[in-house]
């Protein structure tokens, strides 16, 4: 069972590195943006699933 500790520390490490890319290359994430923006529903969807399914592959490698 998870520890609610862990948890928090998981959530606080996610805005961390969400944090980095903005803060060196803020040009660069607005580029990003604008290319996201002109995805579809269907391409964004596959691509948070694929992103979902790294996460729990590296968690269950990292925790087993």
């Amino acid at each position: 069972m998870i520890a609610w500790q862990d948890l928090w520390a998981a959530l606080a490490l996610v805005l961390v590195f969400e944090g980095i890319f903005p803060f060196l290359n803020p040009g660069g994430l607005r580029r990003i943006l604008t290319v996201i923006d002109g995805l579809s529903d269907r391409q964004l969807r596959i691509m948070g699933f694929a992103s979902m399914s790294a996460g729990l592959a590296v968690l269950y490698f990292v925790k087993h």
